[in-house]
């Protein structure tokens, strides 16, 4: 997983224009450090379910493909519960809920997801925008259960992530920034992985139809843009 500074991934990231998933093109920081240690760490887990909590664009579904890779997990969202998936899991030993914050459709099924996991070992892992106590349940012993697993919680990203992933989103495509218009990117946007692809796509619209390069002006443009709602995606 990438650590290095914001200017050196101009060079060590390559190029490609689609989104990837693997554990190479997931950038390090302060913000989601732990969360990346936890992935790094299995299956020498202590737990057998870790709840990864973190802000909408924070990269828990990057990080849960990341360890899907290493694991052989299926991936399901937590509305799609069912006897196959519970199945699946006792094939795998490892499967991944996202979105438990969101609602379950059947409580059941997570409840006894996590009895299968007691009695046939494997692991889970478990994505949410929000910790197990905020979420809505209604079976008693599922809350318990819930509120007991471990959580790793992500950050929202830090000025340094924002500026790294800037870089790469334009390398991507491939554009190059000056330094100054990078740092003012990361120091004013919206503080997400989502704003920043917005802003990388409206830089791309903009230096495609004039031809001029990233600057630091061009970057004040298209952030006051945006803040008007005349740079968003189209």
């Amino acid at each position: 997983m990438t650590s290095e500074p914001a200017e050196q991934l101009l060079f060590d990231l390559g190029l490609g224009q689609r989104p990837a998933l693997g554990a190479e093109d997931f950038i390090v920081s302060a913000s989601n450090r732990a969360a990346v240690e936890l992935v790094d760490a299995y299956p020498a887990w202590r737990d057998r379910a870790v709840v990864l909590v973190g802000p909408e664009g924070s990269g828990k579904t990057h990080l849960a493909h990341v360890w899907q890779l290493r694991s052989d997990a299926a991936i399901v969202s937590a509305g799609d519960i069912t006897e196959a998936v519970m199945a699946e899991h006792a094939r795998r030993r490892a499967i991944v809920i996202e979105d438990l914050d969101r609602g379950l459709a059947d409580e059941h099924m997570l409840f006894h997801l996590l009895n299968q996991l007691r009695d046939l070992g494997g692991h889970v892992l478990l994505t949410a925008r929000n910790a197990p106590g905020a979420w809505t349940l209604a079976m008693p012993d599922l809350r318990s259960r819930a509120r007991a697993l471990p959580v790793v919680n992500i950050g929202e990203p830090d000025e340094a992530l924002l500026r790294a992933v800037i870089v790469k989103l334009l390398a991507d495509r491939q554009l190059i920034a000056s330094p100054p218009a990078v740092t003012h990117l990361a120091r004013h946007m919206e503080r997400s992985m989502s704003m920043a692809l917005q802003i990388v796509e409206a830089l791309d619209r903009r230096v495609w139809q004039s031809m001029q390069p990233v600057t630091r002006d061009l970057a004040r443009e298209v952030l006051a843009a945006i803040g008007r709602g005349d740079g968003t995606r189209g």
